[in-house]
């Protein structure tokens, strides 16, 4: 493809929906899903993206019932050996998110695979995991302040050095909601949305690149 988004983010919804309407438990929703977004990165990478941001885990879904809560993050306490392909694919993992409310096993996992990967450069695969938009900002305008930042110098850029990740290209949704539900706010400001009427564990390899395609055909003109 001639033109791919240099920053691409996923929003990874309906992993639960799918496992309904099949007469499953959301654990094997989850179980699926985490199948796809191993599928995913493979892909993405295969199109050249440099950085690729999922959607995992919000704020918000600290709220879903205790035992689907402790079994997510079990799976992310097996970061490691979910994700050991994309190590040895050179790609560097990082989480983004409020990772005090994560459980100190999921922390430590996360440093590991974080001190493992930080000189890889093949892509950058950020985990957002108790992640929020409107979080990310607090925090961003909370380091400025410890740095003790003159208010006139305060801007834009500053902000945008202060967040967790760049700007995004394009945002894809699936799931059928059609809202970025505090998914890099700030990133998204100029981002290209692509919404999926499907589940997140149906997304597949035709899916991305009819996004991709769909991105390319866009004129991104910025204001000009």
């Amino acid at each position: 493809m001639k033109k791919v988004p240099n920053h691409l983010g996923i929003i990874l919804d309906g992993n639960r929906r799918w496992a309904k309407e099949k007469g499953l438990s959301a654990f094997e929703g989850h179980k699926k899903g985490l199948e796809t977004i191993k599928k995913t990165i493979e892909w993405c990478k295969e199109k050249g993206i440099k950085t690729l941001t999922l959607f995992v885990f919000s704020t918000e879904n600290w709220k879903r019932p205790k035992k689907e809560v402790d079994y997510l993050m079990k799976m992310a306490e097996k970061m490691e050996s979910h994700f050991s392909k994309a190590v040895k694919q050179n790609i560097k993992l990082k989480v983004i998110g409020q990772r005090d409310r994560l459980p100190l096993a999921v922390r430590a996992s996360i440093k590991r695979i974080e001190n493992l990967t930080k000189n890889h450069n093949a892509m950058t695969l950020n985990f957002a995991l108790s992640y929020g938009g409107r979080a990310e900002i607090v925090e961003a305008v909370k380091n400025i302040m410890r740095q003790k930042v003159d208010t006139n110098k305060i801007d834009e850029n500053l902000i945008s050095k202060n967040l967790w990740t760049s700007d995004l290209d394009l945002i894809i949704r699936t799931g059928k909601e059609q809202r970025i539900s505090n998914f890099l706010i700030w990133q998204a400001a100029y981002s290209e949305l692509y919404f999926l009427k499907k589940y997140w564990p149906d997304f597949n390899k035709r899916d991305l690149n009819q996004a991709i395609s769909e991105y390319a055909r866009r004129q991104r003109r910025h204001g000009k």
